[in-house]
C-alpha cells in the first residue's frame, strides 16, 4: 500500500484520530496538509515525522467554520503541491448535554464544526478532483450518527448529517471517478473520550463484544485503505463502515 506522491488534506489533524491519520499517511508517502485550531505541541513532532519518511507536511492554523480561511488554505495547498488527491473530514467537537438543558449555541457550534466544516473543506477541494476525474473523500462519522446516543443530540445530528452528506455526494461525483465513504467508529480512546467520567466510559462499552475502546490507529488504518486507489476499489463508494468492535453485529 503506497500513497507516494499523493496529496491529502485533513481537518483536525493535530491530535486524536486526526493525528494518527496524518501519521499513517506520512508513513505511506503522502504529502499531507492538516488543519488545527488550538496551538498544539504535537505540530513540531508531526513536522519531524514527515522528514523521517522523506515526504512533506503542511500545518495550517484554520478555523474550519470560517469558509474564507478554509478556501485560502486549500488555495495554498494547490500553489505548493499542485493538486489534491484525498480529502479527509475529521475535525469534530462534542458538547454533551440533554436537549432540555442544551443551549442553541451548544447545538449550533457542534453542527458548525462537525458538519458545516466538512462542507467548506470538501467544496473547496473537490473542484480539483472533478477536473482530473479522480479522488478520494473520507468522512469521519460515528456510531452516534447511526444509533443516536442520549445526551448527544447535537453530536448525533452532526454525525448523522455526515452520513447523509457522504451518500448524497457519492452519487453526485461517482461519474467523475471520485469515491466518497465514511468511517463510523464507536468509542475511540482519545482525549475526547478520556474527558468522560469512568461511569460514562463503562456505559459506552456496554454491548461491545470486544470489551474495549477502538484505538485511533485502527481508525487510521481504515482511512488509509479508503484513501488508496491501489488497495481500495473505486467501486466502493457511498458506504458507511462501522468500526464498533461488533456492537452492531
Amino acid at each position: 500500500m503506497s500513497l507516494s506522491g499523493k496529496v491529502a488534506v485533513i481537518s483536525g489533524g493535530s491530535r486524536g484520530i486526526g493525528r494518527e491519520v496524518v501519521s499513517i499517511l506520512l508513513e505511506h508517502g503522502a504529502k499531507v496538509a492538516f488543519t488545527y485550531n488550538n496551538t498544539s505541541g504535537s505540530i513540531n513532532e508531526i513536522i519531524e515525522e514527515a522528514s523521517k519518511y522523506s515526504t512533506e507536511v503542511k500545518a495550517c492554523k484554520v478555523d474550519i467554520t470560517n469558509q474564507t480561511e478554509v478556501e485560502n488554505m486549500v488555495s495554498d495547498v494547490i500553489k505548493q503541491w499542485g493538486t489534491i488527491d484525498v480529502i479527509i473530514n475529521n475535525a469534530g467537537i462534542k458538547k454533551d448535554k440533554t436537549l432540555a438543558f442544551m443551549s442553541a449555541d451548544e447545538f449550533k457550534e457542534v453542527i458548525d464544526v462537525n458538519l458545516l466544516g466538512a462542507f467548506y473543506l470538501t467544496q473547496s477541494g473537490i473542484f480539483y478532483m472533478l477536473k482530473k476525474k479522480k479522488g478520494r473523500i473520507v468522512n469521519i462519522s460515528s456510531i452516534s450518527g447511526i444509533n443516536g446516543i442520549a445526551g448527544q443530540v447535537n453530536y448525533s445530528s452532526s454525525k448523522a448529517g455526515l452520513i447523509g452528506f457522504t451518500r448524497a455526494l457519492a452519487k453526485e461525483v461517482a461519474p467523475y471517478g471520485i469515491s466518497v465513504n465514511a468511517v463510523a467508529p464507536g468509542g475511540v480512546d482519545t482525549d475526547m473520550v478520556k474527558s468522560m467520567s469512568q461511569k460514562e466510559q463503562e456505559k459506552m462499552l456496554l454491548g461491545v463484544p470486544m470489551g474495549r475502546m477502538c484505538t485511533p490507529r485502527e481508525v487510521a488504518q481504515l482511512v488509509l485503505f479508503l484513501s488508496d486507489n491501489d488497495s481500495c476499489p473505486a467501486y466502493l463508494t457511498g458506504t458507511i463502515i462501522p468500526l464498533d468492535g461488533g456492537l452492531g453485529s
